[in-house]
C-alpha cells in the first residue's frame, strides 16, 4: 500500500431497527479509532459503515443463487479490502443475529487473514455479554482475523453510564477498543511498542502480530 493511501476502517452493523443502538455503537467505536489515529499520525483515515439491514434481501438471494448483487458485492469488497474491521451485532437467543452470521458466511475464510477486528454487541440485558467470547471471537478466529483484546458489550443500561470504581463505563470501553484498533493499524501494540513490518515480512508476519495481540490478553 502506498504511504499516501488512507487507512480504511469498515464497521459492519447488523441492527434491524432505525435508529439502532447497534449502529450507534459501531459509529462510536469507529470514531474512537479515527480520533486515536488522527492524534498519533498524519495519514488520512476513511471510515465506512455497512448496515446489513439494507442488504438483507441481497444476502438471502446470494445464499440461494451464489451470485451477489452489486450492492452486496460492494459491501463484501469493502470489508475484505479494509485495513481494520469493527463488527457489531445485536444479541438474539444468546448469540449473534442470523443476518450477521449470514453476511459473514459469504466471506471467504481466508479473506480476513491477519486483519485486526474489534468485536462488539448490543443487548437488552448484561447477562448476554459472554456472547462476545462464546460466539463472535470463535467466528473471527475461524476467519483467521486478529481479534483485538477488548470487546465491547452494550446493554440497555450501559448507555449514559460512566461506570463506578469497580467497572469501566461504556465510553471508556469504547475508547480502549478504538485505541487498540488504532494501535494495530499503525503497527504498535497497545502498550506502545513499535512493530517493524516491511514488505519482506510476507505472510509470516501475521503469526508474530497475532501472537503479540494474544499476549496482551494475558497481561
Amino acid at each position: 500500500m502506498p504511504a499516501t493511501a488512507p487507512l480504511k476502517i469498515v464497521a459492519v452493523a447488523a441492527g434491524l431497527s432505525s435508529p439502532s443502538s447497534t449502529r450507534l455503537l459501531a459509529d462510536r467505536l469507529a470514531e474512537a479509532a479515527r480520533e486515536k489515529l488522527a492524534a498519533d499520525q498524519d495519514r488520512r483515515v476513511e471510515v465506512e459503515v455497512v448496515e446489513l439491514r439494507d442488504l438483507a434481501v441481497d444476502i438471502a438471494n446470494h445464499l440461494v443463487t451464489g451470485f451477489p448483487p452489486a450492492g452486496l458485492k460492494k459491501a463484501i469488497d469493502a470489508v475484505t479490502g479494509s485495513d481494520g474491521l469493527i463488527a457489531v451485532t445485536p444479541v438474539f437467543t444468546a448469540s449473534y443475529s442470523g443476518l450477521f452470521k449470514s453476511f459473514f458466511d459469504l466471506i471467504d475464510n481466508t479473506a480476513l487473514t491477519g486483519k485486526p477486528v474489534v468485536i462488539a454487541a448490543t443487548g437488552g440485558t448484561p447477562r448476554h455479554s459472554l456472547v462476545l467470547e462464546h460466539a463472535l471471537r470463535p467466528l473471527f478466529a475461524y476467519l483467521r482475523a486478529v481479534v483485538l483484546p477488548t470487546s465491547v458489550y452494550a446493554a440497555s443500561e450501559d448507555w449514559g453510564s460512566s461506570g463506578d470504581e469497580y467497572t469501566e463505563g461504556l465510553p471508556s470501553r469504547i475508547r480502549r477498543a478504538g485505541g487498540e484498533l488504532a494501535s494495530a493499524l499503525t503497527g504498535r501494540t497497545v502498550s506502545g511498542a513499535s512493530r517493524a513490518l516491511t514488505l519482506d515480512d510476507g505472510e509470516d508476519a501475521v503469526v508474530p502480530f497475532a501472537q503479540q495481540l494474544a499476549d496482551l490478553r494475558v497481561g
